[in-house]
């Protein structure tokens, strides 16, 4: 069995009204995909904001490791070069960037190498090709007047043109219709299977999920992992809801 790519040790993290997360355990090996359901607000966003280190959330005890380094209080532009990445449920609209111009930086960002211009752009075309994405958008504003399945596909499009080595995944199906859900999915397949990446997917639904190899499904009930369980668990939380977990996050 390989080594784990991200380990998280007793975390906690907290927000200035309190602490949200308590002592969490997870461990993620290479070309894994693990699922975190839970109620709303059961901490999963915040879980998944702590790994990448976002500052609003302060870690007060516990560690982060990913790849072998402690990266608990490294920035998310580190963690980011280290091949973290995350998408959002409501991701931002930058004014006066475009896409293809946001990508060309981060993918500099993420490798520190120069990019070869006809590569990357022949990469992107077919990457937006395959994600059904008019190529009108890379010269776009990032987000900027974008629906919301559109954000959505450009989440993706950066996951697939960056290729980090884990992405976290919140809610990305959040208020997309099933057409959108379908080709969403499938870039998120193509990250999984052709590209090896590892995912920590985040959701409340499970359409995401139907055209993925789930390997761990972990429950979160008031900042704590309750239960953790293999691709079928995602069923028995389909079919009996969260409540019966909620006695063990006391």
């Amino acid at each position: 069995m390989s080594e784990p790519l991200l380990q998280i040790h007793n975390l906690s993290a907290a927000i200035e009204e309190g602490e949200l997360l308590h002592n969490i355990n997870l461990e993620i090996r290479p070309g894994e995909t693990h699922v975190l359901m839970g109620p709303n607000g059961a901490g999963k966003s915040t879980l998944g904001n702590t790994i990448m280190g976002n500052p609003v959330y302060k870690v007060t005890g516990g560690s982060i490791t990913f790849d072998g380094q402690d990266i608990t209080d490294l920035s998310a532009d580190k963690r980011a070069a280290a091949g973290l990445f995350m998408s959002f449920q409501n991701p931002l609209e930058v004014p006066g960037l475009s896409m293809e111009s946001f990508l060309r930086n981060a993918i500099r960002q993420r490798t520190g190498k120069p990019i070869k211009i006809l590569t990357f752009k022949r990469e992107l075309e077919e990457t937006m090709q395959l994600l059904q994405m008019d190529e009108s958008y890379a010269e776009r504003d990032l987000n900027v007047g974008f629906s919301g399945g559109e954000k959505k596909k450009a989440e993706i499009l950066q996951l697939l043109m960056l290729r980090p080595r884990l992405a976290i995944l919140d809610e990305t199906d959040s208020g997309l219709d099933v057409d959108a859900v379908r080709t969403v999915s499938m870039g998120i397949e193509e990250f999984q299977k052709k590209r090896g990446g590892a995912l920590l997917v985040i959701t409340h639904s499970t359409r995401i999920l139907d055209a993925l190899s789930v390997d761990y499904t972990h429950v979160l009930v008031k900042g704590r992992i309750v239960r953790t369980g293999d691709a079928s668990l995602v069923q028995e939380i389909n079919e009996g809801g969260f409540e019966r977990y909620a006695v063990d996050a006391e």
